[in-house]
């Protein structure tokens, strides 16, 4: 029973993040109003809204048609532009900035609900102008309906103004900077709020009894109180082998066990572990330093050559990682300070090699990204921290900048500018 609960809560945060969840459910509720309208109808509300606001009711069988059916080209008009204007803008961002960006785009939930009102209203027309039977007596004309259809696309009108406003916003990029900021930021925030320091070492692991995937996907999450109520129970200590974010494969080793486990017991810990199709920045911060290391890297690849978005996107890297640095590179749960589920994360080491990897091979040429990144390293050593080891780690990484850019900056002028910027670090260049 717990198994089919979690799966049918995968499901539902699965189908929940489709982008056509949201107007589905709208459209849904659009046809069902057309049926609750075609209803009072039956009823004479129409009659009853004619004898007291006759201004308010259409009295023409041609006039009601006619409008509904205007209405129903010009909202599929509407639908056409507005999608055609949608892929244009996303196929523009995945070509100027990274094509990691666009499930967010996509899933931005406004537009979506403006897609779920422009349907809803169609389907209502539809529904109406079908319902409308050919007719002399005004009483049977539906003017109440027509009335709600004028209402519904002055809205929809609205809307699509709205619409055109906030996605020709979302795509701009100090704007998609923002939003990967601040999602990752309270996905790490939260983390740190809720991370408790080790309290006493993690036994040895090496001898623990390990069991493989039964599936394949992007490690999306997992659910950590369930596991440990599992843990508890059988009395035995947990390891999660795979980091967030990492690509499972059907068979690879998932988890290692204190004990050896039943098979209702493995299945019940497997069916706790969120496989997707994609990564989400929701789940797993890190996903955020990839996106937008890649939105730096490609700004300042020869096709686009945008040097102001490499150094905005830097900015908003600088900040991360000084969140970053309040986090434990070990991830640890506890219940009543017993240390039962130990969770492989990526350190601090190892996302910063990362970032500066890729950064490194296509920005070492160029002085001003160099010098910015001087001036990350230097706040990021001015930060608080969790663990004296990360300011090492920045060192180093400052050490091999440094090495890259004396070997591919030809300008001397360059080379004396950068080496004021090293006396901070004691460091000294090479060749100047």
């Amino acid at each position: 029973m717990k198994q089919l609960f979690r799966k049918l809560r995968t499901f539902l945060n699965t189908i929940e993040s489709q982008i056509a969840f949201y107007p589905t459910i709208i459209a849904i509720c659009g046809c069902l109003f057309a049926f609750i309208l075609i209803y009072l109808e039956s009823l004479g509300i129409s009659r009853y809204l004619r004898e007291n606001l006759p201004m308010l009711v259409l009295d023409n069988e041609e006039t009601a048609r006619s409008l509904l059916s205007v209405f129903i080209g010009g909202l599929i008009s509407l639908m056409v532009f507005s999608f055609s204007m949608v892929m244009v803008l996303l196929n523009q961002a995945s070509s100027n900035f990274s094509p990691r960006i666009l499930p967010g785009l996509i899933s931005n939930r406004k537009h979506q609900l403006v897609l779920g009102v422009f349907l809803a209203t169609l389907l209502y027309c539809i529904f109406i102008l079908v319902s409308i039977a050919p007719t002399t007596d005004k009483d049977k004309i539906p003017g109440f309906s027509v009335l709600i259809s004028i209402i519904l696309t002055v809205f929809c009108l609205a809307a699509f103004v709205y619409f055109i406003h906030s996605i020709s916003q979302s795509i701009q990029i100090n704007n998609i900077l923002e939003g990967i900021f601040n999602t990752s930021k309270v996905r790490l925030m939260d983390i740190i709020k809720n991370q408790e320091l080790n309290k006493n070492k993690f036994p040895d692991t090496s001898n623990w009894y390990s069991y493989n995937s039964n599936r394949s996907g992007y490690f999306q999450n997992t659910s950590i109180d369930a596991l440990l109520k599992i843990s508890q129970k059988k009395e035995s200590k947990l390891k999660i082998l795979v980091a967030k974010g990492n690509f499972v494969l059907h068979g690879v080793p998932l988890f290692s066990s204190e004990k050896e486990l039943d098979e209702e017991t493995i299945n019940d810990i497997l069916s706790t572990f969120i496989f997707g199709k994609g990564e989400l920045i929701e789940n797993n911060y890190v996903l955020a330093f990839k996106q937008i290391t890649e939105i730096t890297v490609k700004a300042m690849s020869p096709g686009i050559n945008d040097p102001g978005t490499a150094l905005n996107a830097i900015d908003y890297l600088t900040e991360l990682l000084a969140i970053r640095m309040k986090k434990e590179d070990v991830s640890i749960h506890f219940i009543e300070d017993e240390a039962l589920i130990y969770q492989t994360s990526i350190s601090f080491e190892e996302l910063l090699y990362n970032i500066m990897a890729s950064i490194r091979l296509y920005c070492k040429h160029d002085i001003i990204i160099i010098q910015k990144l001087m001036v990350m390293f230097r706040f990021l050593h001015f930060q608080e921290c969790i663990d004296n080891t990360y300011k090492k780690v920045i060192l180093e990484e400052v050490k091999t900048l440094i090495n890259d850019a004396e070997n591919n900056l030809t300008s001397n002028r360059d080379k004396e500018a950068l080496s004021k910027q090293l006396n901070f670090f004691n460091i000294k260049m090479k060749n100047t």
